[in-house]
C-alpha cells in the first residue's frame, strides 16, 4: 500500500490532553499494526507530546489504521511490501 501524503495538520490542543505538561509537536512516527498473524509498520504524521510521548492521530489516519488491520486479519496483503518473517522464540 502506498503512503498517502498527509494534509497539513493543525494542532488540536496547545498542551497534551493526557499529562497536561508537554507541548505537542507534529512528527513523523512509525506505528505497528497487528492483524491476524501479520504485522505492518506504517509511517504517519502525529501530534506527539514533548513530555510524556503520547501520540494523537487525526481521524483520517485512525480510519487508515482500521483499514490496514482489517486487511491484515483477512490475509489481503496485495499492495503491501513484504519485508521478512517474524518468529516467536519460547
Amino acid at each position: 500500500m502506498r503512503m498517502r501524503k498527509c494534509k497539513k495538520m493543525n494542532l488540536l490542543f496547545k498542551k497534551c490532553p493526557v499529562c497536561a505538561e508537554g507541548r505537542l509537536q507534529i512528527k513523523k512516527v512509525e506505528k505497528l499494526l497487528h492483524g491476524g498473524v501479520h504485522t505492518a509498520v506504517v509511517k504517519v504524521s502525529a501530534e506527539v507530546c514533548t513530555h510524556c510521548g503520547e501520540r494523537l492521530y487525526p481521524p483520517d489516519v485512525i480510519t487508515r489504521f482500521e483499514t490496514i488491520r482489517s486487511r491484515l486479519k483477512q490475509d489481503k496483503l496485495s499492495g503491501f511490501r513484504i519485508t521478512g518473517k517474524t518468529v516467536v522464540v519460547a
